[in-house]
């Protein structure tokens, strides 16, 4: 997935980008649950791996988001795979 094909995260003005989808609950071995809903919205299924990114204000973590993590790998072979290709003399790896 390359940035000029995807589509906005966001939908536009009319629609509210970020809202509460669900609450979830931790439980004593600090596990909790994504809602089968959820999952299903996004596309997430049993063995799918994913990356939590904590935004962070006044020193502590404000805000986790879920990112899928093939989507991560990605943006990093977007972003460094030019400059690898130039360390290695024009060779992809």
């Amino acid at each position: 997935m390359t940035v000029e094909n995807s589509k906005p995260c966001c939908p536009g003005p009319e629609e509210p980008c970020c809202r509460v989808e669900a609450l979830v609950s931790v439980d004593d071995r600090g596990q909790m649950v994504l809602p089968k809903d959820i999952r299903e919205k996004a596309g997430i299924g049993p063995g799918d791996k994913l990356a939590i990114v904590s935004l962070r204000g006044c020193g502590d973590s404000c805000c986790l988001a879920l990112v899928r993590a093939d989507a991560i790998t990605d943006m990093v072979r977007e972003l460094l795979g030019p400059m690898m290709a130039e360390f290695s003399g024009g060779r992809d790896r």
